[in-house]
């Protein structure tokens, strides 16, 4: 498989380092991806009214990607804060504090419960699920908002995601890429998702349990733009609003019960992804009218508007220090082809994916090279901060590297879940949102104190693949 690599490609790269660079430093990356962008445009086109343009339009595109994601995460907000302030929040809770009482139970609750609806509905929809009802509790009982996100990010963005083993959308397009049965890329993947999991999730709850100890949890110096100037839905300044204990009671049964409905609804009728996204959104909306109306009573109709401004308030101040860098990183997949007419050469897959094949292409052709080398391949495809969009290509490089019909589905599941693991939500800040937004931290603080335990992980996971070959 050969790609012959261009001037794009190796700005591309050097504008990578650069902005990881900074971001290891936690300086604001803005500028520099918007130099990047501009760069990037006036290879494309030649001409530097259209790399101007293509700053906006970037911005544009990087917007439209993440709207879903932005909606879901506004109206969770807005209904959570119509809940708390008419103390709804912590009747609804109350009964589940039984059985969380510390903030290990939490994580660990947190993060199993998280990882079984993510199973079933991807993770997008279950951290809204989970971090509206489980996030108060958790707090309650001394697990930092920080502590709550890590869980929910690596038991569901990682663990659930990276095997898939219910909805098999990762698996179908790896083996397909990789031309094998996949069930023998989801069988050889088993023990990696396995290790995986125990690694990360083990080695971030030792280094949050320390912090803990140590009094640290939270305190580090960040720039401005790192940290979202909001505290968690749980931690909000509370501003009560009268309501009796039988209507707060009558809430606080109906709107689990709703959520339950929700889920057996996904199950029901198949949806995944987007489409149960969107349940949950609309569920929110039809709580929070119903609360804010039973509540405000007259002046309800004026307050519901008034939580929605809110809550998008919300999800724009979190979001608006990560679209620029999205925008970048988007232009190293499909976005390019979009916004600059297909500047690429002929039979490329967008300049991540090139750059992956083009260091798979620099090392020799064996297993345990193989191994090591998927490892990176999947992390580079992953940088574009979907996952998904680069393990069709993983799935063509594994078969390359294997050296017989048994190691092919061990690097095709080990170049998955590397992707996954990278892109799919827990070192990438743009796609780690989700969780970051629900739990009120920011996103790069959170895809920091990921770094090591996903680093670590995938160091692990890639020896016992090298074993298993």
């Amino acid at each position: 498989m050969n790609i012959q690599l261009t001037v794009l490609h190796y700005v591309y790269l050097a504008f990578i380092i650069l902005i990881i660079a900074v971001m290891i430093r936690r300086r604001d990356t803005t500028i520099i991806c918007v130099a990047g962008i501009m760069t990037i445009g006036l290879l494309a086109t030649e001409t530097l009214s259209g790399s101007v343009a293509g700053i906006f339009s970037s911005f544009i595109y990087a917007t439209k990607e993440l709207l879903s994601t932005i909606f879901i995460i506004s109206i969770i907000v807005a209904m959570s804060r119509v809940l708390i302030r008419t103390g709804i929040n912590e009747v609804m809770v109350t009964p589940v504090t039984r059985f969380i009482r510390s903030p290990q139970v939490a994580y660990w609750g947190i993060g199993l419960i998280m990882m079984v609806v993510s199973l079933f509905f991807w993770p997008s929809p279950a951290v809204a699920l989970v971090g509206a009802v489980l996030l108060p509790v958790a707090v309650r009982v001394g697990l930092p908002p920080i502590g709550a996100a890590i869980a929910m990010n690596l038991f569901g963005h990682g663990i659930a995601l990276s095997g898939d083993y219910i909805i098999q959308g990762a698996p179908k397009l790896t083996a397909d890429a990789a031309g094998i049965p996949v069930t023998s890329v989801m069988t050889a993947s088993i023990p990696l998702v396995i290790v995986m999991g125990t690694v990360s999730t083990l080695t971030a709850f030792w280094m949050l349990r320390k912090e803990m100890k140590s009094g640290t949890v939270g305190t580090e110096p960040s720039s401005s733009s790192e940290v979202v100037s909001t505290s968690p839905p749980a931690n909000l300044p509370v501003q009560r609003q009268a309501m009796s204990p039988r209507l707060q009671k009558a809430f606080a049964l109906l709107i689990p019960l709703l959520f339950a409905v929700d889920v057996m609804l996904m199950f029901v009728l198949k949806l995944q992804g987007g489409d149960a996204t969107a349940l949950i959104g609309g569920t929110a909306v039809v709580i929070l009218i119903a609360v804010t109306l039973a509540a405000h009573r007259y002046a309800g109709p004026e307050e519901t508007t008034n939580y929605l401004i809110e809550g998008f308030q919300f999800g724009f101040k979190v979001f608006g220090p990560v679209i620029p860098i999205a925008a970048f990183f988007y232009l190293g997949d499909a976005a390019i082809t979009e916004l600059f007419h297909n500047p690429l050469p002929e039979g490329s897959h967008g300049i991540v994916n090139d750059l992956g094949v083009a260091l798979a292409g620099l090392v020799p052709l064996n297993d345990t090279v193989g191994a090591i080398t998927m490892t990176v391949t999947g992390a580079v495809t992953g940088m574009d901060g979907s996952g998904f969009s680069g393990i069709s290509l993983v799935g063509s490089i594994a078969s390359m590297f294997a050296g017989s019909a048994d190691s092919a589905p061990v690097l095709t599941a080990l170049g998955q879940v590397a992707a996954i693991w990278v892109g799919g939500g827990t070192l990438i800040p743009w796609a780690l949102i989700p969780a970051a937004a629900i739990c009120g931290v920011s996103p790069f603080e959170l895809a920091r104190r990921n770094l090591k335990p996903v680093l670590l992980g995938l160091a692990v996971t890639t020896i016992v693949a090298i074993f298993l070959i």
